[in-house]
């Protein structure tokens, strides 16, 4: 049904799909990975209660700067997108969308999330300022380090900063502990994406946390996960989360151990469901968190 929705915006013009492969419309996955932590810290921030208004603003605001992020992705990976099977279909590789256009589509996106910023804080627009810059610079880092996963997670991360920012009008030093967590949880299930890719990465030497891992990559990315798990713990200890926190982490610590066992063979197609896996994970989680104020705030 949604698939079906996208398409339809063929009859408004005829390239409307090539553009919502660009911004990835048509695969969700990474709205979800970025939604679910900025909703754990809208919650938190709003003690369970957060205004609309920042919620309609942060879920646009992850719609928008999630696509962003997939046009300068894009646009970086030109030149190696079509020498990997997974992505050598992708609209600037076919030339159904050009270098150029996949420019201005981020420049576009960006612009349209900043006059959304405004409408919160000016200590939110500082931490977007900061959110922009790492979003820009992540594709670029995987040709000169392995650890472009890293760049990520801290990308990714900032939209806690924002949340807590726009809903409390401070972001205090617990909050770190989230932005932590979310870091780590961020490379461990961007490392099983990278793994599916890797045996192409190895040949056209394209860097990640999973070609850095190597053979050790499972226990590393389940350590990574049980880090985030831990800081989460914390986290919630400082900002008086109680039962039902508890249990929205036994959730996504059941997920992440059933990604473990679904990863054994290590090969690509299993690596790239567990990847898509983890955002039942934060899901959880989230779920957690609204739990604890619905029904013991």
């Amino acid at each position: 049904m949604y698939l079906q929705l996208l398409k339809s915006f063929n009859r408004l013009h005829p390239r409307a799909w090539d553009f919502i492969q660009l911004l990835r419309l048509d695969r969700p996955i990474g709205i979800y990975l970025l939604m679910w932590p900025t909703l754990w810290a809208l919650w938190i921030a709003g003690d369970g209660a957060p205004s609309l208004k920042n919620l309609i603003i942060f879920i646009l605001g992850v719609i928008l700067m999630r696509s962003a992020g997939c046009a300068i992705n894009d646009f970086a990976d030109r030149g190696i997108d079509g020498d990997v099977a997974r992505t050598k279909g992708r609209p600037i590789v076919t030339g159904r969308v050009t270098a150029k256009e996949a420019l201005i589509a981020f420049a576009t996106l960006i612009a349209i999330s900043f006059v959304l910023v405004l409408f919160t804080s000016t200590q939110t627009l500082y931490w977007a300022f900061l959110a922009v810059g790492l979003a820009a610079l992540y594709p670029f880092t995987k040709r000169y380090t392995h650890y472009p996963q890293v760049a990520l997670g801290a990308a990714y991360s900032c939209s806690i900063l924002l949340a807590f920012s726009a809903e409390k009008g401070s972001v205090p030093s617990a909050v770190w502990l989230i932005y932590l967590a979310n870091l780590l949880w961020t490379i461990a299930y961007d490392t099983y994406y990278a793994m599916s890719d890797r045996e192409d990465d190895l040949k056209i030497g394209v860097k990640s946390t999973a070609v850095l891992f190597g053979s050790a990559d499972r226990a590393i990315i389940l350590s990574l996960q049980a880090g985030a798990l831990f800081l989460l713990l914390l986290a919630g200890n400082s900002f008086g989360l109680g039962g039902y926190f508890y249990l929205g982490l036994l959730g996504a610590a059941v997920c992440f151990i059933w990604e473990f066992r679904h990863t054994r063979q290590r090969d690509a197609q299993s690596a790239l469901e567990a990847f898509l896996h983890n955002h039942w994970a934060g899901f959880a989680i989230l779920l957690g968190i609204i739990a604890h104020y619905t029904f013991t705030g």
